[in-house]
């Protein structure tokens, strides 16, 4: 993961657009635990546009991962941080919707518990 927060972000952008056009479940199947570590350390050190970047990005992981124990894989690790992100008071806006909204996706497609 890149130090630079410019870096990061249009990393992010670049995950997003790939995830938002094309199909890659097959190709991130294999690369889920990175991306999911990489969205991680973007959701706690990362501020405002990251966050909510990363947010984005998570939400299409997950909709690419679908209701497989991978998409729930992916969504019991990070769910702890979107909570964390999105009652944080002090977090940017953009970041606390974006994670509401990756919550809310994320759960609707991948919660394995109905809880």
């Amino acid at each position: 993961v890149s130090r630079s927060a410019k870096a990061r972000q249009a990393a992010l952008q670049s995950l997003r657009l790939a995830l938002s056009s094309k199909s890659l479940s097959e190709f991130l199947l294999e690369r889920r635990l990175t991306l999911t570590d990489s969205l991680e350390k973007c959701l706690k050190k990362g501020k405002g546009e990251e966050q909510a970047l990363a947010g984005t990005v998570l939400t299409l992981l997950c909709l690419q991962m679908g209701s497989g124990p991978e998409g729930e894989e992916v969504f019991r690790s990070l769910k702890p941080l979107l909570v964390s992100v999105l009652t944080d008071s002090t977090a940017s806006p953009s970041a606390r919707q974006s994670c509401a909204t990756a919550l809310g996706m994320c759960c609707y497609i991948a919660a394995a518990d109905l809880e």
